[in-house]
């Protein structure tokens, strides 16, 4: 009895889920674009977004210029983001807010296309053309709606993004740093602090600095030393003259003495030739 209950709930369901499938291929296969928008229109309501962006695919080109494609085209935007297809939502609601600029969803869909970059940005470690895409899509939506209630949420999200980006030049200075190539490590940290000057790793930074340049007057041709030693000294002077109740000024100190030392010897030798 139990088993003939059950096939019995079984086949009542699978008629079920068969009902409402055939319902939605009716209607796919109508040909009747009202009816169609119509129920594109329900199945977002109803957050089936497949379906409705499926519907909506069907009739977007037959709607152009009606009173309802304003509405469906910010729809279609939606109803990728809510799927997570971010690369097409982005496209979407830009493309929305390009073409209905008179639209009130238009700030709006301002916003998401910034925000659909921001989704697809990844770690600091990987490739970021989406994050600098999100943080100038932010910078415009401010620049267009400054009055905008959400421009202090853009501004939070470009200070994210940017420290992202931050975090990326810290990682590739320290990699020239930790495989000796000490010149481009030099270079890699100066960028960083011209690009983000306020950074909360600027000492840091400074230090490796100090340190990359030092090792790189070690590594260099007899020609060079005198020069890159010079510039190691004044790099400990900026830094301990920033930093001078740093952990690091010790250390700092102690490079400036073997640097002048170093030097002095270089300048001897110099004399006597």
């Amino acid at each position: 009895m139990k088993k003939t209950f059950a096939w019995l709930l079984f086949f009542a369901l699978l008629g079920a889920v068969s009902a409402c499938k055939s319902k939605f291929e009716i209607v796919r296969t109508s040909g009747n674009p009202d009816l169609i928008l119509q129920k594109a229109f329900e199945y977002y309501e109803k957050e089936d977004y497949q379906r409705a962006i499926t519907l909506f695919d069907l009739v977007l080109n037959q709607i152009k210029g009606k009173d309802a494609a304003e509405k469906a085209y910010f729809q279609y935007a939606y109803a990728h983001y809510h799927t997570k297809q971010f690369v097409l939502s982005a496209y979407y609601f830009k493309n929305f807010s390009n073409t209905f600029t008179n639209s009130p969803y238009r700030e709006e869909a301002a916003f998401m296309s910034a925000y659909s970059n921001y989704q697809q940005s990844p770690s600091f470690r990987l490739e970021q053309s989406n994050t600098l895409a999100a943080i100038d899509e932010f910078q415009t939506f401010v620049n267009l709606f400054p009055e905008s209630k959400r421009v202090p949420e853009c501004n939070e999200l470009i200070d994210e993004c940017r420290r992202k980006l931050e975090e990326k030049a810290f990682a590739e200075g320290e990699l020239y740093y930790n495989t000796k190539q000490y010149q481009a490590a030099v270079i890699s940290f100066d960028n960083l602090l011209k690009d983000y000057p306020e950074s909360p790793d600027a000492e840091r930074v400074r230090y490796l600095i100090v340190k990359s340049d030092y090792l790189l007057s070690q590594n260099s041709v007899v020609d060079k030393k005198i020069e890159r030693y010079s510039e190691t000294v004044a790099r400990c002077d900026a830094f301990l003259e920033k930093y001078p109740k740093s952990g690091n000024a010790r250390e700092v100190k102690q490079i400036r003495k073997d640097a002048e030392a170093e030097l002095k010897e270089l300048r001897k030798r110099l004399k006597t030739t």
